[in-house]
């Protein structure tokens, strides 16, 4: 297990410090999303890439079409409506029991400094890894052409570290407090005109190194088609603020293409 200040620079990022701490609740609480740039020693960040590389043949790659609520078509509405019109993701993956047991990813997940800082800044009580063997730590790469389509959240919250940028494209695009699912507002026209390029979604400036928290449940967003041949390189840390809680069989089967 690595030390955890081998991993995170923190001349840059202070987690440990109650007023660093204190103005990344209020980034996250105003802005629903937290940017720190070089998160990671560069050191850490060279190692994590060269993993990427070596198990990159061991990705499970999918292509699929889905509506922006990420649900089951509405029979009762046309194909056409922004409920049921299909935006296509494509990406490749390698699941948590395919990172090394000696990776600085592994080190910096279970970490309970790292914990810590994420349940203050998320105001969570305590977070969990999943149960299941695959999800907890997630390695995605995106080629040429390969995207990530416009979607909301179902989790309230996402945690993700760039490892490469591409030489063009791959912008995380997004645009906050589109819907409010909880009081059941969907905001089909809001939906609409974003898909019909009438609303223009902010843009964010993320570098290799860079960790980013995301408020995604109202916020829709999406990663535009990487261009070039350098691969986009994206890692998901995924906390559940339950124990024992494991992704649903049928979403493995399509994520990862076993169970």
């Amino acid at each position: 297990m690595q030390e955890i200040d081998k991993i995170v620079n923190f001349a840059a990022n202070p987690i440990l410090d109650t007023n660093f701490l204190s103005q990344c609740q209020r980034t996250l609480n105003e802005k629903g999303v937290l940017v720190l740039h070089d998160f990671l020693i560069p050191a850490a960040l060279k190692a994590i890439k060269r993993e990427g590389d070596e198990n990159r043949h061991l990705a499970y790659y999918t292509r699929s079409n889905h509506n922006v609520y990420l649900l089951k078509p509405d029979a009762g509405l046309p194909d056409s409506h922004p409920r049921n019109r299909q935006i296509v993701s494509s990406k490749g993956c390698i699941t948590d029991e395919e990172i090394p047991q000696d990776s600085a990813l592994r080190a910096l997940y279970d970490a309970p400094v790292f914990r810590a800082f994420l349940c203050a800044v998320l105001g969570e009580a305590q977070l969990y890894s999943y149960a299941d063997k695959l999800s907890s730590i997630n390695l995605h790469y995106a080629s040429e052409g390969q995207e990530l389509g416009w979607h909301f959240d179902n989790s309230s919250f996402a945690i993700t570290l760039l490892i490469q940028k591409p030489q063009a494209g791959g912008v995380f695009e997004y645009v906050e407090n589109l819907r409010n699912a909880d009081a059941g507002d969907m905001n089909f026209d809001g939906v609409e005109k974003l898909l019909d390029k009438q609303t223009e979604p902010k843009k964010l400036g993320i570098e290799a190194g860079d960790l980013v928290l995301f408020r995604g449940r109202n916020a829709i967003h999406r990663v535009t088609p990487t261009e070039g041949d350098t691969t986009r390189m994206l890692v998901v840390l995924a906390y559940n603020s339950q124990p024992d809680i494991s992704l649903s069989e049928s979403a493995r089967m399509t994520f990862y293409g076993r169970i």
